[in-house]
């Protein structure tokens, strides 16, 4: 089980990040993630909509250089040492965390971190098979 991610390449100037979020209300589409990148120069907006192939249409159509990503998204208790529980499953199969970031849906006990990894099938094969409850799109 896997989670698209969108991740739009774009100038780090006034307006563009304005314009993107512009042309996705307009549609009616709505956010359940977004994490932004940044250099001097350019950023990267990544996030998950709760229409993802309707926002790649869209942000297509406006010029928006926009690509899909897969991710795994899991679910852990929210205490102290759960996500380095998980991160040292991933550390001792070799399988390298390219970033993460976390994002909230509900508020009862839990944190919902999303991976990019080096190995995606390798990645939910392994947290699946110690138990650790995966994520996809229809239930961010």
């Amino acid at each position: 089980m896997s989670v698209k991610q969108l991740s739009v390449f774009m100038e780090n100037k006034p307006g563009r990040l304005n314009k993107l979020t512009t042309a996705l209300g307009k549609e009616g589409i709505d956010l359940v993630t977004l994490s932004i990148a940044d250099t001097k120069d350019y950023g990267i907006v990544r996030f998950i909509a709760r229409d993802n192939q309707k926002a790649y249409d869209v942000l297509k159509r406006e010029g928006f250089a926009i690509e899909r990503t897969e991710l795994i998204g899991i679910e852990v208790p929210d205490q102290p040492n759960a996500l380095a529980d998980v991160i040292g499953l991933l550390e001792a199969a070799d399988i390298n965390i390219e970033y993460l970031y976390s994002f909230v849906v509900t508020a009862i006990d839990t944190a919902k971190i999303l991976f990019k990894v080096s190995d995606t099938a390798a990645a939910l094969e392994l947290l699946q098979n110690k138990g650790i409850k995966l994520l996809d799109e229809k239930i961010l």
